[in-house]
């Protein structure tokens, strides 16, 4: 019995022995005698390593292996029982002699193995005489699947001129065969398409640069990889990947221009900054790689400028300062054109640039006259008289033709009024005298025009300043109110004066002051010069008296430093205030107005006292009769909504149907075409005397009715909707009688009212008054 069987029985053993007994039908004697015999006796299975062929179809059971106890004799007293995973079905064994079949197709990537036990039974005391033991039968694996590439297509990008060796991607296949078992699973890449630019490394799929390659030439690849499983021999699957491979940019090739020499014209007349033309450089590269910057060189960087359009990597040479076909007519420049951004690996093959040349052709046009200069500053003295020469200005033709020129001042007609110029020479005059105290500088436009072409016209600055001229003698800045006390004492200050002056000095102003000769002998003031543009008015005697003088008027003589000096004289007005030594200047207000008024504070207010009451009294007045216009139904009037017409005088009956306008009181919505109205009192005459032959069931009737109904409705004049409508009719039916006086010719003194007295006590009253109304008239 070799090693390995030993210790299998060792294992089964220890399984055995914490165990209960196996059967319950045999007594525990016998149990422990048949425990004794298993740890008296060594035995144990003996069976080789068990496996089963996946994917094998058979219509018998295929033998895979056999349990095998080294108790068995041979002699069929041993019984074999497979219990676990797919026995009975997919696994059977033989009793007699432990053989076990397969009777099922497996499939090794679906369950690898299966796992069972087996045991050996003594068919007479149907006891173990092995233990269950548990052991694993393994599908064998077979090459029944095909490599996959799960991640393809494959898209991959190196840069151009990668040099040989440069790792461009990996590709990867998977094979669901065993790895463990064969070759079934190990795969071995080749290259079906790519060659001679790729190859593949055949273990690991890593594709690499078989060669340099440039992106201007071609720019994608289309590589195909192939797969193959038990490492290529015969019989192998295989599976193929596609993989783009794309060539990424470099900045391997310098710009070139188009052109080797370009031809452009400006016109003399193109203000800066107009386009002269467009150059262009071609670079095979893209992107980045193939931005590129333009340059100038020599000395007509000064004259033209180029610039790059990101876009299009165009050159756009414009127009840096203005041309002039008179001065130069043609330009020959350089145009390079660099790379923006350079790979160091490429420099040893020649420098990233390119150079052409541009000839510009300057254009003549016809230009306006041009001034010698663009701004003129002139001066003149104020108070020139008109006509003084102020300057003079210059425009010429700058055409080879020298068209002449003609002068005019443009802008604001009151410059116009000051100044004029000559139109053939430019020569300014003043046309009346200035005044450097309103206006010290005049700004003024003057334009030339060729006469031949008035188009073509230039215009120029002109600034002219006044020069001032000591033309303004200096005076008091402001009204000074001075007061001096009663009890002023001699030699004080009672005022500091100053001195202004709209000339304008060189040197600074510089102001005297001293009283004018008149005063200097009897004033009772005197002027303290401070030599600094100031002076003091200071009393000269002492106590003064408001009652002998109220106020003082002490000329002052300032004289400034102009050529010529000026002097004028200003007079200051000095109050008398009734103080005692200090000035307060409101109480002294207070006081000169008062006495200027010749009234005392008692008077004053006294006055005041009585305007308040007038005040008052006027107020009360006014509130009285404001009370008294107010009406006693202004509060009832409001919630009214009609108004009411009244009329004074009577009206005239029945056929005065014209009595008063009520067309006021219909609104705009409901007013109705106006009809001319009948004539009311013929119709009723003959209607009135056919009634008298009909009854109210007539046609008649009915027709009046009608007829009285639409008037009624369509009369604007009519009144309103709810008013009352009398038709003037009355039928056969009544035992009155008709009491209308229309069908009448008698007045009211022809009738007789003596049936009145018939009527009963009702009409009793009425027959006295009929009565008594007769009387009266005979």
């Amino acid at each position: 019995m070799n090693c390995s069987t030993l210790l299998s029985l060792a294992l089964m053993l220890v399984q055995l022995l914490p165990c209960s007994p196996s059967t319950q039908n045999h007594s525990t004697q016998n149990t422990d005698q048949s425990f004794t015999a298993v740890r008296r006796v060594k035995r144990g299975w003996v069976w080789e390593p068990l496996f089963a062929t996946e994917e094998q179809t058979s219509m018998v059971p295929v033998y895979i292996g056999q349990l095998k106890s080294d108790l068995d004799k041979q002699d069929g007293n041993l019984k074999y029982i497979l219990t676990g995973e797919g026995a009975g079905s997919i696994f059977i064994a033989d009793e007699n002699n432990g053989k076990i079949y397969v009777t099922q197709t497996l499939d090794r990537e679906k369950k690898p193995f299966y796992t069972l036990r087996a045991q050996a039974i003594n068919r007479s005391t149907q006891l173990p005489v092995e233990p269950e033991s548990e052991f694993i039968i393994k599908v064998r694996d077979v090459n029944d699947h095909e490599p996959q590439f799960l991640d393809g297509p494959y898209v991959a990008t190196v840069p151009e001129m990668s040099p040989e060796g440069t790792s461009v991607t990996q590709v990867t296949a998977t094979d669901a065969d065993d790895p463990s078992y064969g070759n079934n699973a190990r795969l071995l890449y080749s290259l079906i398409q790519g060659q001679p630019y790729f190859s593949v490394e055949p273990k690991t799929g890593v594709i690499r640069m078989a060669s340099q390659m440039d992106r201007e030439t071609k720019d994608q690849y289309l590589v195909i990889i192939q797969a193959k499983d038990m490492v290529g021999q015969a019989g192998a699957f295989s599976a193929t990947a596609t993989v783009t491979i794309n060539l990424s940019d470099i900045n391997d090739n310098p710009p070139k221009f188009q052109q080797r020499l370009y031809y452009m014209n400006v016109s003399e007349e193109a203000p800066v900054g107009t386009t002269v033309g467009k150059v262009f450089a071609e670079d095979g590269d893209i992107g980045e790689n193939a931005a590129m910057n333009y340059f100038i060189e020599g000395d007509s960087s000064d004259v033209f400028d180029i610039i790059t359009d990101n876009e299009t990597q165009e050159g756009i040479i414009l127009l840096k300062k203005r041309v002039d076909y008179e001065s130069k007519r043609r330009y020959s420049i350089q145009a390079k054109v660099v790379n923006r951004y350079i790979d160091d690996r490429f420099l040893k093959e020649g420098p990233f640039e390119d150079k052409t040349i541009v000839k510009i052709n300057v254009e003549d046009a016809d230009e306006p006259p041009v001034f010698t200069l663009e701004n003129y500053v002139m001066e003149i003295a104020e108070e020139a008289v008109s006509g003084s020469l102020v300057g003079v200005v210059t425009a010429r033709d700058p055409d080879d033709d020298d068209c002449p020129v003609r002068y005019s001042i443009v802008h604001g007609m009151h410059l116009k009024k000051l100044f004029s110029i000559n139109e053939h020479n430019g020569t300014i005059i003043t046309t009346k005298p200035l005044d450097r105290e309103i206006a010290s500088w005049h700004n003024i436009t003057v334009t030339a025009t060729e006469t031949r072409n008035p188009e073509k016209i230039s215009e120029a600055n002109v600034y002219i300043q006044v020069l001032d001229v000591n033309d303004h003698a200096p005076e008091f800045p402001k009204y000074y109110e001075t007061f001096v006390c009663e009890n002023a004492v001699s030699g004080q200050l009672i005022q500091s004066i100053s001195a202004v002056d709209q000339d304008d000095s060189a040197e600074g102003h510089h102001f005297y002051f001293s009283l004018a000769q008149e005063a200097t002998n009897n004033s009772h003031f005197t002027v303290k010069d401070n030599q600094d543009n100031t002076a003091g008015i200071f009393t000269a005697k002492s106590g003064f008296r408001r009652q002998e003088q109220f106020s003082f008027y002490l000329p002052i003589l300032i004289l400034d430093n102009g050529t010529p000096p000026l002097t004028s004289t200003n007079t200051l007005t000095i109050t008398v205030c009734d103080c005692d030594t200090e000035v307060n200047i409101i109480y002294c207000r207070y006081g000169a107005f008062m006495y200027a008024m010749g009234l005392s504070t008692e008077a004053l207010v006294g006055v005041l006292a009585c305007i308040l009451i007038l005040l008052v009294f006027f107020l009360a007045i006014v509130a009285i009769r404001q009370q008294r216009k107010k009406s006693p139904f202004s509060e009832k009037m409001e919630e009214f909504r009609e108004n009411i017409v009244r009329y004074d005088d009577e009206g005239g009956g029945e056929e005065d149907t014209e009595a008063f306008d009520i067309s006021a009181l219909r609104t705009r919505t409901v007013m109705r075409t106006h009809k001319p109205r009948k004539k009311v009192t013929t119709e009723i005459h003959s209607l009135y005397r056919q009634s008298l032959q009909v009854g109210p069931d007539s046609a008649i009737f009915r027709q009046f009715i009608s007829e009285k109904l639409e008037e009624a409705n369509t009369d604007p004049s009519a009144p309103p909707y709810d008013s009352l409508q009398t038709y003037a009719f009355e039928g056969t039916g009544s035992l009155a009688g008709s009491l209308s006086s229309l069908g009448s010719n008698m007045s009211d003194v022809d009738q007789s009212y003596d049936y009145l007295r018939d009527w009963g006590p009702h009409f009793k009253q009425l027959a006295g008054m009929y009565a008594s109304h007769r009387s009266v008239a005979d």
